[in-house]
């Protein structure tokens, strides 16, 4: 009877100890949430700023300011504090990037890393990389309206 009572307590000992891998590892793959875009709002927003003659902060304009501060976005820090901000536009790879991770890594620095989907869908790993380091990982148009002066 003891030997039968042993088998039980180690088959649920077994059990529990699957499952709670089965856990941990349902957890490590959604780490990463992937979203479908047939649940985001793809409403067109033309997104620029409206520059300042004075050396001021340019305006961002209502609608925009609305947008950011439902997502908990930054645009533009606050004029008072002394910080600057990195951003990196990547519509390809041209073998900078590692150089780049590696020197903010360094110094302990974070970024803003703007991709195309082409980037993504070439240089998953970089972006791994990049979002694993605790970098900002944006969109990128493939068009850059601002340098159309369309915004």
């Amino acid at each position: 009877m003891v030997k039968i009572k042993k088998k039980i307590v180690l088959i649920f000992l077994i059990i529990a100890i699957l499952i709670a891998i089965s856990i941990y590892i349902m957890i490590e793959k959604n780490k990463y949430v992937i979203i479908s875009s047939n649940q985001l709002d793809n409403t067109k927003i033309e997104w620029g700023i409206k520059r300042a003659n004075n050396h001021e902060q340019p305006e961002l304009g209502k609608d925009r300011l609305n947008i950011l501060a439902q997502n908990n976005g930054i645009a533009i820090g606050n004029k008072e504090s002394k910080k600057i901000y990195l951003t990196f536009d990547e519509g390809y790879e041209a073998g900078y990037t590692n150089k780049i991770l590696e020197i903010l890594k360094e110094n302990n620095v974070n970024a803003a890393f703007f991709i195309t989907a082409h980037y993504l869908n070439t240089e998953p790993e970089l972006v791994k990389q990049m979002i694993d380091e605790g970098h900002v990982v944006g969109n990128h148009t493939p068009k850059c309206l601002m340098s159309r002066g369309v915004v």
